[in-house]
């Protein structure tokens, strides 16, 4: 499942053709990205998934592709809103909101939970959740959860990690990014100190029983 730093895609934001910044992101630590780009027709769309596998498999990356369509891959995210029940494939992950969209959970892998933070992506998306919602929601997912939304900076990524996160999705802070391979590994390096401090989800997982 994704952990640490999930990179989602967003060509209309990004600074230069998105393969370009995939492998910047790549360079600096990324590990999973997430292709989005659904308004493009299936063909391109599953071409660009072609060159994205390309940029990934010398650093053993993954690509999840959004929505039930794997593009001759065997990753995909699901929106909230279906299909159910999930594809049956190698990954599979879900967005929600809320409990009542953990609830309908079945064979998912994982769960994005959004939005975290205010975010510039989706301006007046939300509510956001700040830490402490996304802290209760993951105590009420049955599988792990990376947190998504509004997610740009060292601190954020801390206090996702300490609510008991397995990851970071972020799109705008890598995509706008001058220099994403720099914007990548300084997002990793706060992540991994937050883990290294003892306020990761393995440190809150084996405290008290919530």
């Amino acid at each position: 499942m994704p952990d640490g730093l999930l990179v989602l895609t967003d060509r209309w934001l990004a600074g230069r053709p998105l393969p370009d910044v995939v492998r910047a992101a790549v360079d600096g630590g990324a590990r999973w990205v997430l292709l989005r780009e659904r308004d493009l027709p299936r063909d391109q769309r599953a071409e660009l998934a072609v060159e994205l596998r390309a940029i990934l498999a010398p650093v053993a990356g993954t690509l999840l592709v959004a929505g039930p369509d794997p593009l001759g891959g065997e990753a995909v995210h699901l929106p909230s809103a279906g299909p159910y029940p999930p594809p049956e494939l190698g990954l599979v992950g879900r967005s929600c909101h809320d409990a009542t969209e953990l609830t309908r959970l079945s064979t998912e892998d994982y769960v994005t939970l959004s939005p975290v933070f205010p975010t510039r992506t989706k301006p007046g998306y939300g509510p956001p959740l700040r830490p402490g919602g996304l802290s209760r929601l993951i105590a009420r997912s049955p599988v792990p959860a990376v947190a998504l939304g509004g997610v740009e900076t060292p601190e954020q990524v801390s206090a996702c990690r300490a609510a008991g996160a397995v990851g970071v999705a972020v799109l705008g802070a890598v995509m706008r990014a001058d220099e994403p391979t720099a914007t990548v590994a300084t997002l990793l390096s706060a992540w991994d100190s937050a883990g290294r401090s003892g306020t990761g989800p393995a440190a809150i997982r084996s405290g008290p029983a919530r």
